[in-house]
């Protein structure tokens, strides 16, 4: 009789606790979720990622209520997602097609809105022991290009330290800006590639297996070189000066496989997406393209 008196004299005051404990815990959690982060979905080229990353992470410093959130897979990729307007920003390092813009217009009503953002250098690379230091477009052209009849090292003139002669070719996936930029710059319009080569799904991929292996020759963005691999230097033409991929190469045109990057939006940017956008754009932002390893504009904070 004692220890059931007990428990209901306690019931109550013990209920009253449990009561205050639920309350405090409501209001905690209330308190740490704060309020809702604005979300901006900004996906594509694979060329670019690194670098979205790099500004979507320094940009939650400036704007913390603002979360970017980074994707890649690829040019093709970000034009899809934009053209179904499953995302606020395509990253791409080639210009929409005119078939691409007519798709996003159709499924959305609205065009696609180009800003460029800044510039890359598309490097050719091989491996650091490889004794080739220059290459020339026609050269490229003959490796990569259907019908091409470079196939060995010692076609041009080079002697590897390996008992392999044979040119292994990397490349990008299909659906790349970059696969798409070096196949019109280098090969020429209605040219395709040899088959036969192996396609990497990223850019980073490109460059570590041109590390592993020493016949290899493969192309990528200026921002993936390491020490581990060479970065040839290219001509226009036999007998011509060739040149690095470099800021300065980039923007006074003597480099000749440069080319724009560019962030995409459906319409003109608004909102949180626009503010980024001139952020990007911005010295800080820009500064940021030139630690990544890629080309700012020639001027910074421009507007479009």
């Amino acid at each position: 009789m004692i220890f059931r008196s007990s428990v209901r004299r306690f019931t109550p005051m013990v209920a009253m606790l449990l009561a205050a404990a639920v309350a405090f815990f409501t209001l905690a959690c209330s308190r740490s979720k704060g309020p809702a982060k604005t979300v901006i979905q900004d996906t594509g080229s694979d060329t670019m990622v690194n670098l979205a990353q790099a500004w979507a992470e320094e940009y939650a410093k400036v704007e913390p209520a603002v979360s970017v959130e980074v994707s890649g897979g690829g040019s093709g990729t970000g034009i899809a997602a934009l053209s179904s307007g499953t995302v606020d920003i395509a990253n791409c390092s080639r210009r929409f097609e005119p078939q691409e813009i007519e798709q996003a217009k159709k499924n959305t009503g609205k065009d696609p809105h180009e800003v460029m953002v800044g510039y890359d250098a598309l490097a050719v690379y091989v491996h650091k022991q490889n004794p080739l230091d220059q290459i020339t477009i026609d050269q490229l052209a003959e490796i990569y290009a259907e019908g091409g009849k470079i196939t060995k090292w010692s076609q041009l003139g080079v002697k590897m330290p390996t008992d392999s002669d044979e040119i292994i070719r990397v490349s990008r996936q299909s659906n790349s800006g970059t696969y798409f930029y070096f196949r019109e710059a280098i090969l020429g319009k209605g040219k395709d590639f040899k088959l036969g080569s192996r396609d990497m799904q990223g850019s980073k991929d490109v460059v570590e297996l041109v590390t592993k292996t020493p016949s290899a020759i493969g192309y990528s963005g200026m921002g993936y070189a390491t020490p581990d691999v060479k970065t040839l230097r290219v001509a226009k033409k036999v007998g011509g000066q060739s040149f690095p991929p470099t800021v300065e190469t980039t923007l006074n045109h003597t480099y000749p496989i440069a080319r724009p990057l560019f962030m995409y939006t459906l319409g003109q940017p608004a909102g949180a997406t626009k503010k980024y956008i001139d952020w990007v754009l911005s010295d800080a932002g820009q500064k940021i393209v030139l630690q990544s390893g890629y080309v700012p504009l020639p001027k910074s904070g421009a507007q479009y």
